[in-house]
C-alpha cells in the first residue's frame, strides 16, 4: 500500500543504492552528458541500445543500472533521501529510463513496429498519466560529423498519433554521450509511444532515442561539494523495483567530474 504518514515512512523498508563513476568524461560546458558506458558502480552499460526496429524497455536487470530489491506484496516504492556529490560544479539529474531505441544512423528514417509498452513504469500505468511525466531525449553514441538533427514522431498522452518534435539539434556537433531534450508539439504534455526516428544534416555518427521520466535535478554549486535532500525535498516520486535509474551530468566546465550519488529507495 502507499505510505500515507510519517510513521509509515519511518517504519518502511529501505534500500541504499549507490551510483558513482570512476572515470570522467570530456564534456561541453552547459550540455547534458550520459556516463552510462563508463566504469564505476554499477558497472558500465552499453551505450548503443542494440534495437532500432522496435526499441526496448530496460530494467534494473540490464547492465549499467543499479539493482533494486523486489518490493514485497503490494508495496509502493518511493525515492527518499538522496546524497549527491561531484568534483566539479555541475547539475546532476536522475531519470527512470523507460524506453530506448538505437543506435540510429545520422540519416535514419525508421518506422518502429511492435514497440514494447513502458506504461507499467508510469505511475498509474495509463497513457493519460504520461502527461507531465515522460520526456524525449537524444543520446549521441558515436561522434557526429556536422550538427546532428533529430525528429521523432510519437503518440501523445491523449493517444493522438503522428505528433512531431520537429528537427532539433544541439548547438555544435555532438560527441559520444552528449544529450539533448526534444520539444513536444504545442499542447502536448507527454509521450506514450515512439513511432518514427529521423536524422538529418549530419554526415556521420549514430544516436539513441529515449523516453525518460525525471526523478530529481540537483545543482552542485562548488567543486568537491554536494547536496543532501530528505524525502520532503525529493517530493517522494514513485519508483518501481524494475526502474532503470539513469544519471546525466551537466558540468559548467569541460569535464563531467566524478559524480557520486547515493539514494534511499523506500517501500511500504
Amino acid at each position: 500500500m502507499a505510505i500515507a504518514t510519517h510513521d509509515g515512512w519511518v517504519a518502511a523498508a529501505k534500500q541504499r543504492v549507490v551510483w558513482k563513476k570512476t572515470a570522467a568524461r570530456t564534456t561541453v560546458a552547459n550540455r547534458w552528458f550520459s556516463m552510462f558506458e563508463l566504469a564505476g558502480l554499477p558497472g558500465a552499460g552499453t551505450l548503443a541500445i542494440g534495437n532500432t526496429a522496435n526499441g526496448v524497455v530496460h530494467t534494473d536487470a540490464t547492465a549499467g543500472y543499479p539493482t533494486i530489491n523486489a518490493f514485497g506484496g503490494a508495496a509502493t516504492g518511493y525515492l527518499g533521501r538522496v546524497e549527491v556529490f561531484n568534483s566539479v560544479i555541475s547539475r546532476i539529474r536522475l531519470f527512470d529510463r523507460l524506453f530506448s531505441a538505437g543506435a540510429y544512423a545520422f540519416n535514419a528514417n525508421t518506422n518502429l513496429a511492435a514497440q514494447p509498452s513502458f506504461l507499467g513504469r508510469v505511475p498509474g500505468g495509463t497513457a493519460a498519466l504520461c502527461a507531465g511525466c515522460t520526456e524525449l531525449w537524444v543520446e549521441q553514441v558515436t561522434t557526429a560529423t556536422g550538427v546532428q538533427n533529430v525528429n521523432v514522431r510519437y503518440t501523445n498522452e491523449a493517444g493522438t498519433a503522428g505528433k512531431q518534435t520537429g528537427a532539433t539539434a544541439p548547438s555544435t556537433a555532438p560527441t559520444p554521450g552528449s544529450m539533448w531534450q526534444l520539444p513536444l508539439a504545442a499542447g502536448d504534455k507527454g509521450v506514450s509511444l515512439v513511432e518514427n526516428v529521423t536524422g538529418t544534416v549530419a554526415s556521420a555518427g549514430t544516436f539513441n532515442v529515449h523516453v525518460m521520466r525525471t526523478l530529481f535535478d540537483i545543482r552542485i554549486p562548488v567543486a568537491n561539494g554536494g547536496e543532501v535532500w530528505d524525502y520532503l525535498r525529493t517530493g517522494m516520486p514513485i519508483l518501481f523495483d524494475t526502474s532503470a535509474l539513469f544519471i546525466a551530468v551537466m558540468a559548467d566546465s569541460t569535464s563531467s567530474g566524478l559524480p557520486d550519488v547515493q539514494l534511499d529507495i523506500v517501500n511500504g
